[in-house]
């Protein structure tokens, strides 16, 4: 690979990453995912998530193209069909997002660049001191089927002092593996809900409005709140946002 690597990137996290790490001017192309900065040179958007501009990527001449989960597994293949190079990562968890973020910095050679926004995100991900009172809380990645929150939303739950009600399936990495039903929530009886639908906008009524679901605490009480999905649902730096969002809301719960 060269010095200055040519990048695409069909994960934003990773966008998010050279950016913020002043790698901006290796990344040819993005992802429509990504919220490009304003003040840095607007790049070519190649794809969706689970899509992709194939003969527009080839023509950036990339010398590396990041991918992100098992979703873009296709994605990652047809490029590597056409002798692409390609970095696949498959973080899950607050441990393996770092770890990620500096393989990425070294990729760009800039890994002294990377270390004080991976001691930031170590230090803004603490978890809160140990209380006496913590509230049960449920999150919504997705709504038909009801999907429950990823291993690392799970954990930025219990480190921000959550009881979540279904880290049974924290260790589930893939999405189907996590699909539940309205009756398990309902059981549980949570009393903030968090919801973030991984593309497009909440329904808090439509939420509501489910069968028995009137009587949940966090519904009778209207404790349901959406996170941006670029804060939550993209397991790079933007993780901190997320987590920060989580820490106001569930703070005033605590004994």
């Amino acid at each position: 690979m060269s010095a200055s690597p040519r990048i695409v990137c069909l994960s934003a996290e990773a966008a998010d990453w050279f950016w913020r790490i002043g790698a901006w001017e290796n990344v040819v192309g993005t992802t429509a995912y990504f919220t490009q900065p304003t003040d840095a040179p607007l790049k070519p958007r190649v794809s969706g998530f689970s899509s992709a501009k194939l003969d527009q990527i080839e023509k950036l001449n990339p010398d590396l193209v990041v991918t992100f989960s098992d979703v873009q597994t296709g994605l990652a293949a047809h490029l590597m069909q056409r002798g692409l190079p390609v970095l696949a990562t498959n973080q899950r968890t607050l441990a393996e997002t770092e770890t990620t973020l500096a393989l990425l910095a070294r990729v760009v050679g800039r890994e002294n660049e990377a270390k004080p926004w991976l001691q930031k995100f170590r230090e803004q991900l603490a978890p809160v001191e140990k209380t006496t009172r913590r509230p049960r809380v449920y999150f919504e990645e997705w709504n038909d089927p009801l999907i429950s929150g990823i291993a690392w939303v799970s954990e930025l739950i219990q480190r921000a002092g959550g009881d979540d009600i279904l880290s049974n399936l924290q260790t589930k990495r893939a999405a189907s593996e996590r699909v539940i039903n309205a009756e398990q929530i309902l059981d549980a009886d949570p009393e903030i809900i968090f919801a973030s639908w991984c593309g497009k906008p909440v329904n808090t009524a439509a939420i509501t409005s489910r069968s028995g679901w009137e009587n949940m605490a966090a519904c009778r009480n209207a404790h349901i709140h959406e996170i941006p999905g670029e804060d939550i649902l993209q397991p790079g730096f933007r993780l901190v946002f997320g987590y920060q969002r989580i820490k106001e809301i569930v703070q005033p719960w605590h004994g």
